[in-house]
Order: structure tokens, then C-alpha cells, then sequence
């Protein structure tokens, strides 16, 4: 199912005991945040904050804290749907008969439905502010003792290429600076960073909307890692299965999603410089203090009693890691139309996203492991992937136990690690320079002599088929029940 706004998910997860409303009064500095890193660690629901010091809104977190809680949202029965669906349009074929083309007018009508439309008006303008906006209004939070203030966690940040015209929506941080201005926390290798040089080469202000607690399919495809000028809300709307419907901002020329809780409007001088951070960060370390450009607020719209939806970062298991769970099979089709080799990958949490990659492949060929490596470098922002590990296809690369034991076994180190250099993601903190280091490929899979390997490989030890139907047979015998 789709849900219209994010008010429209949150009865469903009250409904389905997925959501506690905390109505003891809290504070937006650490309180919060010490909540919710207890409560995701735990496996808890999806949190709102209905008394929050300092402002009358209530604070929204930990709302895709679960795999659960991130069915739901897509509207899956699990993960691997997102998958399914999506190999499904991949292998959308030229029509060859009339038969065909009946067959295939569902899967138009599911492309057709993912562009996005514009309307008029929506839930976003009941209040619009375009006179003395103030950002204190809202109940924004500090997350971590060390944290440089108060930052907007969970935004849509939209932009527009000043050649092409074509959309960037990103989620990055907002540190507060005042109620006027906040950082835009731009990664040098993200749609948004690449607008803002855009606009610096010109000379022009950058526009910029920021969209806060929209339905879950469009917050979601926010932070997908999608190829440069793909529009991150056709992503949204073929996960929705319906077009996201827009609204014209009121201050500058965007469109932002017409059922918003909050928008905040503004710009960002491409000249104008001033120090983020620090902040702690989904690496479990603080991200470090550096220049980043400036958001000036010129409007703020909102619906009647907005909710303020935010999250937390840090030391994994955090929301984020369920988003990233999702991310990982949603991409798995398209890593396998590249790369037909690719039997499975995985990333796990403590691998924070870009640290640590396993690869499943069906090796056909010598250095069949080192060309997959290095393909995945050469792929999107998988390039930024610090540590890729290649296993044959019988491995299963959620299982880390059979993955270690099984790639340890395997290498000899010298023979079968490799270093290469090049970009690294931003946050990397131990690379020699910022944004470039090595990374390691690691191939763990079983040697060929092809692959110069002239020893015997040796078997895996394997109990035989008639003696395991034996035991079977005979257990209650053995009294061990």
C-alpha cells in the first residue's frame, strides 16, 4: 500500500502497535536523543514526543527503526519485494505480438505513475510565514554532547541544476546557527555539491526548499544513492506506486511535496562560507568541524499542528541501518544487470554503509573476484565502499560467522588482498587526505589452478546423507530431547 502523508503511515503503525506516544515533558538537547538510542538499540517503536521544551510541536523519531517499521512503509511483506518489483521493469521487453503488449500495459501504467504532478495547494501551505520566519519555532535537537548545536537531521533538501533544470532532492544535515540560517552540509560527491558548483561558476545564489515529514516512500527515496539527473521523486513515486503531488513554493521557484508537515524556503550564497560541526555522525565517531556554504531562511509553510520528524545517528543499530537494509535490496537488480555474475551482496551495519561490502558471485573465470571488486569501485557511490570481500556463491554473505570463517580459510593474505586508491567517502576519518585514501579488496573465494593455485583444495567437511537420516531416525533413542 501507499500512504497519501506521513499522517496517514503513523495510524497504521499506531494500529499495528508500532508507535508510543511519550507525553512526559522532554528536552530537544540529549534528552531525546538518549531516548531513542535506548529505545532502537532495543528493537523499540517508532517515538513521538508530544511535550518538548521550547516549542508546541511534537518531535517524530525512530520512525523506520525496525524492518518492520520499513515494510510497512514501502508497503512490502518484506525486503526482498523491493527487489522482485523492480527486476520485473528491468526486464520489460520490446512487444513482439499484440499478446505482448496487453501484457505489458501494467508495468507502463506502474512507469507511468512514478513521474511526479503539480497541483495547486496542499496540506503543506495551511500556515504560511513570510514575514519574520524563525526557525526556533520548531523543536529541532542536539543529538551528541559534542555536537556543534542543534541541527535538522531528516531533510528533503531540493535544489535544481542551473543548466538542465533537473531536480536533486538529498537529505543533508542543517546544523542551526541562528533562526535565520543554518550549514548545508553538502558532501563534495552528492547531487547537491555538484548544483552549488554549478551556481558558484555562474555567480548566482543556489534557491533552495527543504521539505520536513513527508509521506515514508518519498523520505525514503531521499537518501537513495541514485545515478547523477535521475529524479529522486520518480523513485519515490514507483515505490508508491502514485505520483508525488507538488506544490510551487511561495518565496523562490521549487516544487516541494504538497503534503509536507514543514518547508522551510530560502537560499544559499555560493561566495558565503562558515564553520559546521562537529557532529556525531552514522560512523559512530564525531564528523569534524569544516566550511560549509549557508542556508538563509525566507519563508516557512506548514500544515495546522505540524509534526517535526527527525533521527538520530551514531553507533549502530540506528535508525538508519534499516533504511540502508532497504537500500541494499532495492539495488541488488540493478547491481546484477551490470555485473550477472553478482549471486547476492550485503553491507553489513557495523560496516556503516560504505566500510564494508560482501559480494556472493558465481566465479567463472581467473581473477573473476578482482574484476568484480573493481567494478563495484567503478560504480555510482560505491566507489566509496573501503573494504569489498568476493565469496563464491555457496556462501551466505548475511551469515558473517560463515563469511569469516570461510574468507579465513581462503586467502593467502599477500596473494589475495589488494589495494587500490582513490576517492573515499566524505566521512571517512582515517584516510590519509580528505576524501582520498586506499581501499581493500579481499578475494575470498576458493583458487583455481588457472589462478596459478597448483595445491590439492581440500574438501569441506560434510557428514554423509545416510547417517544423518540415521541420527535423525534414531534421536529420541539417544534420550537427548
Amino acid at each position: 500500500m501507499s500512504y497519501w502523508d506521513l499522517r496517514e503511515f503513523l495510524k497504521v503503525l499506531e494500529q499495528e502497535g508500532e508507535l508510543k506516544r511519550i507525553t512526559a515533558p522532554v528536552d530537544p538537547i540529549l534528552e531525546i536523543a538518549e531516548i531513542t538510542d535506548r529505545i532502537t538499540k532495543a528493537g523499540g517503536p517508532a517515538l513521538i514526543f508530544e511535550r518538548v521544551k521550547g516549542s508546541s510541536f511534537p518531535v517524530l523519531i525512530n520512525t523506520f527503526g525496525t524492518e518492520r517499521r520499513m515494510n510497512l512503509a514501502l508497503g512490502v511483506k518484506s525486503l526482498e519485494e523491493l527487489g522482485d518489483v523492480l527486476t520485473e521493469l528491468l526486464e520489460v521487453k520490446t512487444p513482439e505480438s499484440l499478446l505482448d503488449k496487453i501484457r505489458l500495459l501494467p508495468k507502463l501504467k506502474d512507469l507511468a505513475s512514478a513521474f511526479p504532478k503539480r497541483v495547486k495547494d496542499g496540506p503543506c501551505k495551511e500556515v504560511i510565514i513570510r514575514d519574520h520566519p524563525r526557525l526556533d519555532i520548531f523543536p529541532i535537537i542536539q543529538c551528541w554532547p559534542q555536537d556543534g548545536g542543534r541541527y535538522i537531521t531528516f531533510p528533503l533538501v531540493f535544489t535544481k541544476d542551473p543548466e538542465t533544470g533537473i531536480r536533486n532532492v538529498g537529505t543533508y544535515r542543517m546544523q542551526v546557527f541562528d533562526d535565520k540560517t543554518t550549514a548545508m552540509h553538502w558532501h563534495t560527491h552528492k547531487g547537491g555539491a555538484a548544483h552549488y558548483r554549478k551556481y558558484k561558476r555562474l555567480g548566482k545564489r543556489i534557491e533552495v526548499a527543504v521539505a520536513l515529514g513527508c509521506d515514508p516512500a518519498t523520505t525514503f527515496a531521499a537518501t537513495l544513492p541514485l545515478p547523477e539527473g535521475v529524479d529522486e521523486l520518480i523513485a519515490a513515486g514507483f515505490l508508491r506506486k502514485e505520483p508525488v503531488e507538488l506544490v510551487r513554493c511561495e518565496t523562490i521557484d521549487m516544487e516541494v511535496p504538497a503534503t509536507a508537515e514543514i518547508v522551510l524556503e530560502g537560499y544559499v550564497d555560493p561566495e558565503e562560507l562558515r564553520v559546521e560541526g562537529p557532529f556525531g555522525d552514522h560512523t559512530g565517531f564525531y564528523s569534524l568541524a569544516d566550511q560549509f556554504p549557508v542556508f538563509h531562511l525566507t519563508c516557512i509553510t506548514h500544515r495546522r499542528s505540524p509534526i517535526y520528524q527527525t533521527i538520530i545517528v551514531g553507533k549502530p543499530v540506528q535508525e538508519d541501518c534499516f533504511m540502508g537494509a532497504a537500500i541494499e535490496r532495492l539495488f541488488l537488480p540493478l547491481m546484477k544487470k551490470q555485473l550477472p555474475e553478482v549471486v547476492d551482496f550485503h553491507m553489513p551495519f557495523e560496516g556503516v554503509f560504505h566500510n564494508l561490502m560482501i559480494v556472493a558471485i558465481d566465479k567463472q573465470y581467473p581473477g573473476h573476484a578482482r574484476k568484480v571488486m573493481h567494478a563495484i569501485w567503478g560504480t555510482g557511490q560505491a566507489m566509496f565502499t573501503k573494504v569489498i570481500v568476493v565469496v563464491d556463491r555457496d556462501v551466505n554473505v548475511r551469515n558473517l560467522s560463515e563469511v569469516t570463517w570461510k574468507v579465513l580459510n581462503h586467502i593467502d593474505p599477500e596473494r589475495d588482498i589488494q589495494f587500490v586508491l582513490g576517492p573515499v567517502e566524505t566521512l571517512d576519518h582515517a584516510s590519509r587526505l580528505p576524501l582520498y585514501g586506499s581501499k581493500m579488496g579481499v578475494d575470498g573465494t576458493r583458487k583455481w589452478p588457472s589462478e596459478g593455485f597448483t595445491r590439492d583444495w581440500p574438501d569441506e567437511i560434510i557428514m554423509d546423507e545416510p547417517t544423518k537420516t540415521l541420527v535423525d531416525k534414531r534421536w529420541r533413542e539417544y534420550g537427548l530431547d
